[in-house]
């Protein structure tokens, strides 16, 4: 294809901003897909801030609901017009991160060496999907087919943010009768809270400081909702667990405070499942940690990727065990999204998440 798409670029600390780009050629193992929907991410308000950083001039945005335009000559077994989405993180399913299990940290070779967070190539190192077309890399293994009658934005949180929350109630352990607390109730933090009941958790306690937001993790399966500005969540948590500190717990925020409450409330031998993006060095106290000794176990993650785990959790979408339709709270057009930019990094209006149309 030739012409020129629309693509929201970064420009510099504080600016993203739409700019014109060519529509970009594809390889051979590659698949351009037409964006139809998708969305901004608290990552994405991350490199907006200069708090992570990126190539002056990217594409960002790591989210995409699509109609494959064009296909690589290598890539068999999708048609142009299908329905697809490809995960925030598409791996290469090659390397050596990958066929050690690890596919979110794809990129270590012999001559660049190891590089964290590899798998994360959408908006990072390579231009992302707020644009009107997106390139998908190792398509074969990324592009995952949406099931008949589920719409854009039923699907639009399976890239990153249901894969994300996910990966944290799966990585904190979680038995069949635990008792877990999910710390921010942003969009990762409810999908962690969902996917601890899907797990088998028990008893699942929330905490965020906004009403809505405690309201909506009650749906999503939370059976306790505390409000930080209005208990001491410590206390509280000892209290509901007979002093024994829970199972589990998922933080979902990335602060300092978040992540050492986490670990106050956590039990000997438990598991902190750690899914926020620190922007400073975080400490972890002495007795919390029990000098080292308390057996305790923390684990961070990153969005697992690839058309399997698309395919997934796409089936727990069609399936009706989680609804996460409600989550899309604002819509804009690709042409208003410096304001949606606006909107969800200053958190105003009770957004959750922002649908980008073209």
């Amino acid at each position: 294809m030739t012409g020129m798409m629309k693509a929201a670029a970064f420009i510099e600390k504080g600016r993203i901003e739409i700019v014109e780009k060519p529509i970009p050629d594809i390889g051979d193992n590659d698949a351009l897909i037409r964006i139809t929907t998708t969305t901004i991410c608290g990552t994405d308000v991350h490199i907006l801030k200069g708090e992570y950083p990126v190539e002056q001039g990217l594409t960002i945005g790591h989210e995409p609901v699509g109609i494959i335009e064009k296909l690589g000559k290598n890539v068999q077994g999708y048609k142009e017009g299908q329905r697809v989405i490809a995960g925030a993180i598409c791996p290469s399913f090659h390397s050596y991160a990958c066929q050690d299990g690890l596919p979110a940290q794809d990129g270590g070779c012999h001559s660049h060496g190891y590089k964290p967070m590899g798998g994360w190539r959408f908006g990072n190192t390579i231009d992302g999907a707020q644009a009107e077309f997106l390139v998908v890399p190792d398509a074969q293994a990324n592009l995952a087919p949406v099931p008949y009658g589920l719409t854009d934005e039923q699907v639009l949180m399976c890239p990153d943010i249901m894969s994300t929350g996910f990966a944290g109630a799966e990585s904190a352990n979680i038995k069949i009768g635990d008792i877990v607390a999910v710390f921010a109730q942003g969009p990762i933090g409810l999908c962690a809270t969902a996917g601890a009941r899907l797990k088998g958790a028990s008893l699942i306690i929330a905490i965020d400081g906004i009403d809505e937001r405690l309201s909506y993790a009650r749906q999503l399966g939370a059976d306790i909702s505390l409000d930080y500005r209005k208990v001491d969540i410590i206390s509280e948590i000892m209290k509901i667990t007979g002093g024994r500190g829970v199972d589990a717990v998922i933080e979902a925020l990335g602060t300092q405070q978040t992540f050492e409450s986490a670990l106050r409330v956590l039990k000997p031998g438990g598991t902190l499942s750690s899914l926020g993006v620190y922007s400073t060095d975080l400490t972890i106290p002495l007795d919390a940690f029990s000098a080292g000794l308390g057996d305790h176990k923390i684990i961070t993650s990153l969005c697992p990727g690839g058309k399997e785990r698309m395919r997934r959790l796409m089936s727990v979408i069609e399936s009706n065990r989680v609804n996460l339709e409600d989550m899309v709270t604002h819509r804009y057009k690709l042409d208003d999204i410096v304001d949606a930019y606006d909107l969800f990094s200053h958190q105003r209006d009770g957004v959750l998440k922002v649908a980008i149309t073209m």
